[in-house]
């Protein structure tokens, strides 16, 4: 028991003497680089799934759009 309690004291003393938390403006700066990234990743995994969705079309499909899933589908069968 005198382990735990030694483990807890040397992690709280550890958060907050020697971690460097950021401030505020820096996590904002953050946050906006993360969500940017996420919209220019998320923009080109759809424009993947709509290039590969349209040349689906063109193989006697049904004219329905079928996206990336539709192409793994299509090598699987």
């Amino acid at each position: 028991m005198a382990s735990f309690k030694t483990y807890i004291s040397e992690s709280y003393n550890e958060l907050v003497h020697k971690v460097s938390w950021p401030t505020w403006k820096e996590l904002q700066g953050s946050a906006i680089v993360v969500l940017v990234a996420a919209l220019i990743v998320s923009l080109i995994i759809f424009l993947m799934d709509y290039i590969f969705g349209v040349q689906n079309l063109g193989q006697g499909d049904t004219g329905f759009w079928k996206g990336m899933l539709g192409f793994i589908y299509k090598l699987i069968q």
